[in-house]
C-alpha cells in the first residue's frame, strides 16, 4: 500500500496538465489500474480476509481519488489565474449579439388582438385539420354549395380537410359555451390559391359576438373603432355583399393608405381598399348550434393583407421566404411596441 502511495506522490509531482491527470487516474483506477487489480485479487481470499482487505482497499481508493481530484482542481485554478493575469484591452470592440425581431405577421396578430381585447373580446383557438362539418356544413355551406369553389382546400379524406377559415372555431365554441359570447379566433388557414397577394397558407382573424339584442350598428361601431386604431384616422365604408354564414353581409373598405383616398393604381382610382368582410350571423348557423332566440355578428380579416397595407409590402411571398434582410426591417416595430 505504501508503495502505491509513493508512486502516486511521484507521478502527481510531474503532472502539468489535465491530460496528465487523466493518465495518472488511469494508471491507478483505470480498467487495468494498480488498485483495480488489487480488487480483482480479493476473490481468492477467505471471507474474513476479503472483508478486512476490501475495507482497506476502499479507503485506499478513496484517498487516491481525492488526491487526484485536488491536483486537478489545482491545475484548473492555476490556468484560470494565468488567463486573468493576461493584459486585456478594454477599448476593443465587443461582440455585439445579433438581435432578432418578431415576424411582421405576429406583430400584426398581437396588435389586432390587443385592440379587440381592450374592447372586451376574448380569444379562442381550434384545430387546423378540421372536419367538413365544422368548416362548411354547420356554417350554412352544405355539400355542392357554390361558395365551396371559392374556398377550395386540401382534403385529408372525405370528411377531414385543412381549414379554409377560422369560422370552425366559432362553431366549436358555440357548441361548448352558452351565450353571451364575444371573442376573436386567430390562426393559420389553407386554400388552393397562390399569387403576389395570395398564399396557399395564410393567417386569418375572425370575430364573433352573440347576445339577445345585438344589432348591425354594434358591428359597424366596433369595426370603425378597430380600423381607426390600427390604421390611424381613416374613412370607413360598408358595401353590401354576400356570405353564406351571415345575413345581411357587407364588405368593409378603408381610405387608401397609399394615396390617402385621392385615387391611385393600388386602389383602382376609387380611393378605397377592401380590408375585411362581416355581417349578422345567419339564422341557420344559430339554429345549427342551438342558439335560437339569439342574434350575433361576425367578421373576418386576412392578417397578411393588414400587414402588407400597414408596412407597404407589395409581395406576400416575402413574409414566408425567411430572408433576414426583409425581417430585419421590423426590428424597430419590435422594440417600439414593448414586445420584449
Amino acid at each position: 500500500m505504501y508503495d502505491i502511495l509513493d508512486q502516486l506522490d511521484e507521478k502527481l509531482k510531474k503532472v502539468t496538465s489535465q491530460e496528465d491527470i487523466k493518465q495518472v487516474k488511469s494508471f491507478f483506477l483505470g480498467k487495468n489500474g494498480l488498485i483495480t487489480n488489487l480488487f480483482k485479487q480479493l476473490s481468492s481470499l477467505s471471507q474474513e480476509d476479503r472483508i478486512q482487505k476490501g475495507k482497506t482497499l476502499n479507503e485506499l481508493k478513496q484517498f487516491v481519488t481525492e488526491k487526484i481530484e485536488n491536483k486537478l482542481q489545482e491545475i484548473k485554478n492555476a490556468k484560470k489565474q494565468q488567463e486573468l493575469s493576461q493584459e486585456i484591452d478594454l477599448f476593443l470592440d465587443g461582440n455585439t449579439p445579433n438581435l432578432g425581431s418578431i415576424h411582421p405577421i405576429n406583430l400584426v396578430i398581437k396588435e389586432i388582438s390587443d385592440i379587440f381585447f381592450s374592447m372586451g373580446f376574448g380569444i379562442e383557438d381550434g384545430p387546423e385539420v378540421e372536419l367538413d362539418l365544422y368548416n362548411f356544413e354547420l356554417l350554412n355551406i352544405p355539400k355542392n354549395h357554390p361558395a365551396r369553389d371559392m374556398q377550395d382546400t386540401f382534403y385529408i379524406d372525405e370528411n377531414r380537410l385543412l381549414r379554409t377559415q377560422t369560422s370552425g372555431v366559432q362553431v366549436r365554441t358555440m357548441l361548448k359555451k352558452k351565450p353571451p359570447l364575444m371573442f376573436i379566433a386567430p390562426g393559420r388557414v389553407y386554400r388552393r390559391d397562390s399569387d403576389l397577394t395570395h398564399s396557399p397558407m395564410f393567417h386569418q382573424i375572425e370575430g364573433l359576438a352573440v347576445d339577445k339584442k345585438i344589432r348591425f350598428s354594434d358591428l359597424k361601431g366596433i369595426l370603425e373603432v378597430f380600423l381607426n386604431q390600427f390604421f390611424g384616422q381613416t374613412k370607413v365604408r360598408f358595401r353590401p355583399s354576400y356570405f353564406p354564414f351571415t345575413e345581411p353581409s357587407a364588405e368593409v373598405d378603408i381610405g387608401c393608405v397609399i394615396c390617402g383616398g385621392k385615387g391611385c393604381r393600388v386602389c383602382s382610382n376609387t380611393g378605397y381598399l377592401e380590408v375585411l368582410g362581416c355581417g349578422m350571423v345567419h339564422r341557420n348557423v344559430l339554429k345549427n348550434v342551438g342558439y335560437e332566440g339569439f342574434r350575433g355578428f361576425a367578421f373576418g380579416l386576412g392578417v397578411e393583407r393588414f400587414a402588407m397595407l400597414k408596412y407597404g409590402i407589395d409581395n406576400i411571398r416575402l413574409m414566408f421566404e425567411n430572408d433576414v434582410r426583409f425581417l430585419e426591417q421590423f426590428s424597430n416595430s419590435f422594440y417600439s411596441k414593448g414586445l420584449v
